[in-house]
């Protein structure tokens, strides 16, 4: 986009009541593929005031306690204490979890993809992880946040928060950040006289220590900073608001620069397109963008249940393309193989590394297999 514009991302700290039940998803999945690496999993969770409900479809042969895996994600999270409106020592929890569907799991066993559904994948040369850089910022600052908390700088704060960031593009380059949103969750010992808000010192404090530090570079006289704006933040996590698994999609991707295909990722084993296949367009695109190939490239993928190639495959580089597109669809061809079988291979996605996935990003974050840049030899020799 020529000219001057802002653009904005958000985030959620891992103690969001969504990412509360995507953690525990992710944690339930990991147990199962600690044991059993050949597991089905669909895991979907709720959580309320001192509730939570574990339900989906699992089918394996090992056992996980499900009550004991629930109360020590949440005491990991910082939920230890009923100051914070939610005790992982005295919530309820349910479990309701069934098998597999026999339909669905004899398409996945011949090698089809495990749903119908459209996936996209992205990666810029924007940052050095290859991702929009409000999004990338908005995850700095609440995982910043949790550092602070669990570290004690600040020891008012709770494990609910959340952040935002604008950023101003010239000609599609980040030049400023415009605007910084901050809402801490946070203990009563921060709020003034009225009991109504937290104190100005308390503010800047939270600027100086949580905003600063992140985005400090690009902060200039003009930029705006707005923290706990209702004034204050004492009730959070699941006792302020239900969460449910999966809620997060665009927190969880690519903050709003791109499509999202709709379905959710946590909670899933990679036979779930909505998963793999996403995590597979993310890998292919950034090796096009590692290997110059585009300065920028969103690809989509698009499959139907039980059948092993994807239906539909588009690369869009914005422009940006040293090649063509339609040349980048048949080198994506040669060197992928994108069948569900040929992604969990490639990715090596039969292991219990998805805990980690579910808070501040499943993309732009090292150490994930479909963050590696290893077929940029092959996609630069053939272009």
């Amino acid at each position: 986009m020529k000219g001057r514009y802002l653009f904005t991302s958000e985030s959620v700290g891992n103690g969001h009541p969504d990412k509360v039940c995507d953690q525990i998803s992710d944690a339930v999945l990991d147990a199962v593929f600690k044991d059993d690496p050949h597991g089905r999993v669909a895991c979907e969770t709720f959580c309320s005031t001192g509730l939570v409900i574990v339900g989906g479809e699992i089918t394996t042969t090992t056992y996980v306690d499900v009550h004991k895996l629930v109360r020590q994600v949440l005491l990991d999270i910082g939920y230890n204490h009923p100051k914070y409106g939610f005790d992982a020592n005295t919530c309820s929890i349910l479990n309701a979890i069934n098998k597999q569907s026999p339909d669905i799991s004899q398409g996945v066993d011949a090698g089809g993809a495990g749903d119908q559904g459209i996936m996209f994948g992205y990666a810029s040369n924007e940052t050095p992880e290859m991702m929009p850089l409000a999004i990338t910022l908005a995850h700095h600052l609440v995982k910043r946040i949790e550092v602070v908390r669990k570290s004690g700088i600040l020891k008012y704060l709770g494990p609910d928060c959340k952040s935002q960031v604008t950023i101003e593009y010239e000609d599609d380059k980040p030049i400023r950040v415009d605007a910084v949103v901050l809402a801490c969750q946070h203990t009563e010992e921060i709020l003034d006289k009225t009991g109504k808000r937290i104190t100005q010192k308390a503010k800047q404090e939270i600027i100086k220590t949580i905003a600063h530090p992140i985005v400090g570079k690009l902060i200039d006289k003009q930029t705006k900073f707005y923290v706990n704006e209702t004034g204050k933040f004492v009730v959070g996590g699941p006792q302020s608001d239900t969460g449910v698994t999966g809620r997060k999609i665009i927190v969880d991707t690519y903050g709003g620069v791109v499509p999202h295909g709709g379905g959710a990722f946590s909670g899933k084993d990679p036979t779930k397109v909505d998963r793999s296949a996403a995590y597979m367009a993310r890998y292919i695109c950034k090796n096009i963008v590692a290997a110059g190939l585009a300065h920028r490239c969103m690809l989509q993928l698009g499959y139907a249940i039980g059948f092993p190639q994807p239906v539909s495959l588009m690369v869009d580089t914005y422009g940006t393309g040293k090649i063509s597109e339609q040349y980048l669809v048949q080198l994506v061809r040669k060197h992928f193989d994108l069948s569900p079988r040929g992604i969990i291979k490639t990715l090596d996605l039969r292991r219990p590394i998805y805990l980690k996935t579910a808070s501040y990003g499943h993309f732009g974050r090292f150490g994930f297999p479909w963050e590696k840049t290893d077929k940029v030899s092959a996609l630069k020799k053939d272009a």
